[in-house]
């Protein structure tokens, strides 16, 4: 078989990867369109212009910027793991500033307008999306990006921290769609019926969210564009199943 051929896997991969693109490109300029034309454009100064920064931070943050972050281990199939794992964390650590700057407008524009904070459904789901995407940042940090825990840990925490990604992406994308029905509601009671323009673009936006997470999940669960191990990788692993196998081997 000629290696040097097209590889099919691959290049579906590409059309897939770059869809995901597309989609995460569209729902932040969906969701800034929204903002900007029906609610009135972006401020800092406690009115509900603030607000706005809210749901445009927590779509590009939480995300978009969270979803490029786990598709890097699949785009750099050839580069070397420090360089994508140092990639991975960056991104993910601009994706909790965005985010950061996106609850910080909301509490202060409820602070501001004298309004509860944290009594719906979509504040829970919200904040809770935050904290643990913060304690996953600084778990991989101390597991993988500068690790202080011992080489069996790592390969143990591995599969969780990876199962704990796409959880959190799912969860990101259920809040978002807590809070623009929420915000609907709240903004266009009497007439969403109807579906007027702003309730069909949110609608819309909300599609687009749905079809990211779906398409980022067909991608990063699926075997094929799973990242090839490299020698060192493989060596590496040989070493810990000579370790576990011979720890659970009975004494002669």
């Amino acid at each position: 078989m000629d290696e040097c051929g097209p590889n099919p896997r691959r290049s579906m991969l590409t059309w897939l990867v770059g869809g995901s693109q597309v989609l995460g490109l569209v729902a932040v300029v969906l969701t800034g369109v929204w903002m900007g034309r029906y609610r009135g454009g972006f401020a800092w100064d406690g009115s509900a212009q603030e607000f706005n920064l809210h749901p445009l931070c927590m779509v590009l943050g939480l995300v978009f910027l969270q979803g490029d972050a786990i598709l890097v281990y699949r785009v750099f199939r050839n580069e070397s793991k420090k360089s994508v794992k140092l990639l991975h964390g960056t991104i993910h650590l601009l994706a909790l500033i965005v985010s950061i700057v996106g609850i910080a407008a909301v509490f202060d524009f409820h602070r501001a307008s004298q309004i509860p904070d944290m009594y719906s459904l979509h504040s829970w789901c919200g904040l809770a999306t935050l904290v643990l995407f913060c304690a996953q940042w600084v778990l991989g940090l101390m597991f993988f990006l500068f690790p202080v825990a011992s080489a069996w840990l790592r390969a143990v925490y591995l599969p969780l921290h990876v199962f704990c990604g796409v959880v959190l992406l799912v969860m990101a994308i259920g809040s978002c769609l807590l809070g623009m029905t929420e915000k609907l509601l709240f903004s266009i009671r009497t007439t969403y019926s109807t579906l007027p323009p702003e309730g069909v673009l949110a609608n819309s936006l909300g599609v687009v969210l749905v079809c990211f997470g779906i398409l980022l999940t067909f991608i990063i669960t699926n075997e094929e564009y799973r990242r090839p191990p490299n020698p060192e990788e493989l060596a590496l692993s040989v070493h810990f199943k000579t370790l576990t196998e011979g720890a659970a081997s009975p004494t002669p």
